[in-house]
């Protein structure tokens, strides 16, 4: 089986968990006997090529002069669009965004019908003409490569999923590992609803990464439930050398958030908790990692609350850099608002630190060993945290325990169930 995969980062070129999934996700396709052709808008020649063939969107010629095309530009105006955003963003946050952008960098100006595209590959200030662009030439790619079955993932690449399935009259799947509802709440950027809309109604199967996720797809957006299948995630076993002798060099326990700095991941609440664990032990110190819109208005927060000396920003961290923080962490936290999956908590278990999660995420489904609160249940939050911090057979136990849980989580065993939903499309279109 042979399977044209659209995506938009892979590993080591990654901003979040997408490229994390996509990764792990490929290596255990592979392991169950499924050849991948994994389009980028942008390769970087770094990627692992042992694992599929990776091609690379920006080198892909476009004859728009070709009827196909010149009809497929037709029927794709509704994502021509003026305006540009990102996809982590919520419209007041992307005003001051770009703001920012066009005193700092060249807003693209390529026509959008070029017959070559050079794509950045990033969540860029044209990020709605590269999404554009990447479907006319996706119908390129599909027209000169032998697959079986189309699988895109999230909004970004659906329309290159309907160009693919429209030029070669293969079957879609496309993958949800996010909505438009979990990035911005109920505050939808109609242009990204109305592109994931689109793909789900298009698509063959969709596969959703929890069952919170699935009943949004069904609730929301409509999607016969027929259709609609959960594949939970999974993790990659860390492969960071010498991880197990990493010590830290304070004498305080550290309790640590890693996540974009951002509404969906509750990174206000994981401040306040800190602020009442600290009430009553400053031998604490607060981690919080990653990088986002919210990071100037989270720093003044914690000096406002007065916590500053005992509170750290750290900024992205990708790869190794992720590791050795949870190997440096005792309690790893994950307040998110909304979370469709969360491989985070995952990767801190791996290595040993137990986590507390939020009710609202679809990792919640499928661990035992987490301790679980409601993401504005602050106390909650608080006490879940104490417990681990003082109270050394708790910890212990969901040490032990949460690391052999992981062990199950294998994306080899995910893929299986990725490559049942291949075989049942295929069947399908087959009769």
């Amino acid at each position: 089986m042979r399977v044209l995969m659209f995506g938009w980062e892979f590993p080591p070129h990654i901003t979040g968990g997408l490229g994390t999934a996509c990764y792990g996700m490929v290596k255990g396709l592979v392991k169950n006997n499924v050849d991948v052709i994994f389009v980028v808008p942008k390769a970087y020649g770094d990627e692992d090529a042992s694992m599929a063939q990776f091609v690379n969107a920006s080198d892909v010629s476009v004859d728009i002069y070709e009827v196909k095309y010149r009809e497929l530009i037709d029927k794709m105006t509704y994502i021509e669009v003026g305006s540009s955003l990102i996809p982590y963003l919520g419209p007041e946050e992307f005003e001051k965004y770009m703001d920012k952008v066009k005193r700092t960098e060249n807003i693209d100006s390529n026509p959008i019908y070029a017959e070559k595209y050079e794509f950045s590959g990033k969540y860029s200030s044209s990020l709605m003409d590269e999404v554009a662009r990447y479907a006319l030439v996706a119908a390129e790619i599909a027209k000169k490569y032998d697959f079986d079955l189309i699988h895109a993932h999230d909004w970004l690449t659906y329309s290159a999923g309907i160009a693919a399935k429209k030029v070669s009259g293969k079957p879609l799947v496309v993958h949800i590992h996010a909505t438009e509802f979990d990035r911005t709440g109920e505050n939808v950027n109609t242009i990204v609803y109305n592109l994931e809309k689109n793909g789900m109604q298009a698509a063959d199967r969709v596969i959703a990464v929890s069952n919170l996720t699935a009943n949004t797809v069904i609730s929301k957006y409509g999607i016969d439930p027929a259709k609609v299948c959960t594949v939970h995630n999974a993790v990659e076993p860390s492969d960071t050398p010498g991880i197990e002798n990493i010590h830290k060099n304070v004498k305080e326990k550290v309790v640590t958030f890693l996540g974009r700095l951002t509404f969906q991941k509750g990174p206000e609440y994981f401040i306040e908790a800190a602020k009442l664990i600290l009430e009553k032990d400053d031998n604490v110190r607060f981690v919080m990692a990653g990088s986002g819109d919210l990071m100037d208005k989270l720093v003044k927060y914690v000096a406002k609350l007065g916590i500053s000396d005992k509170f750290h920003f750290t900024g992205f961290l990708k790869g190794e850099e992720v590791d050795r923080m949870f190997a440096l962490s005792d309690v790893f936290v994950m307040p998110s608002v909304s979370e469709p999956f969360g491989i985070v908590p995952l990767e801190a278990m791996r290595v040993n630190v137990p986590v507390v999660i939020s009710k609202q995420s679809g990792v919640s489904e499928i661990l035992e060993y987490a301790l679980k609160v409601d993401f504005w249940d602050v106390n909650a939050m608080a006490d879940s945290i104490w417990g681990l911090l003082h109270y050394d057979s708790l910890s212990k136990m969901y040490k032990r325990c949460g690391r052999d849980e992981i062990l199950n989580l294998k994306w080899e065993k995910a893929s299986a169930a990725i490559r049942k939903v291949y075989e049942d499309v295929l069947l399908d279109k087959k009769n």
